[in-house]
């Protein structure tokens, strides 16, 4: 695989596979009237899209990433797709607290790419 491809591949199925995991962990909030034996099952089978995406990103992305930024990208990928999550199907404020906590977040992952010091 191309550098070029093994750089932005693993990026686009993180994304990928946060909307799935997403769904899969609060996109039951809105689900109110089934048992929860059966939202943990449908949850379980939302995640196992999820691993098809994450698992294969990593991989790929190792060729050049190490494993710490892909954690990282991992961590701000996560807080985007949450947000646009929340504010979207949930219907839930994003605030300036959640702006400033987030960003601080994405600092860090700065930080883990501007690494060693």
């Amino acid at each position: 695989m191309p550098t070029s491809w093994a750089a932005v591949l693993p990026i686009l199925m993180l994304i990928g596979s946060n909307v799935f995991m997403t769904f899969a962990w609060y996109g039951h909030l809105k689900i109110e009237h089934r048992p929860l034996w059966l939202i943990v099952i449908a949850s379980w089978g939302i995640a196992f899209f999820e691993y098809w995406l994450a698992v294969p990103a990593n991989r790929i992305g190792r060729q050049v990433y190490d494993p710490a930024e892909l954690k990282a990208m991992q961590e701000v990928i996560t807080l985007v797709v949450f947000a646009i999550f929340s504010v979207t199907y949930l219907g839930q404020r994003f605030t300036l607290s959640h702006a400033v906590g987030f960003a601080c977040i994405a600092l860090g992952a700065w930080f883990v790419f501007k690494s060693p010091f």
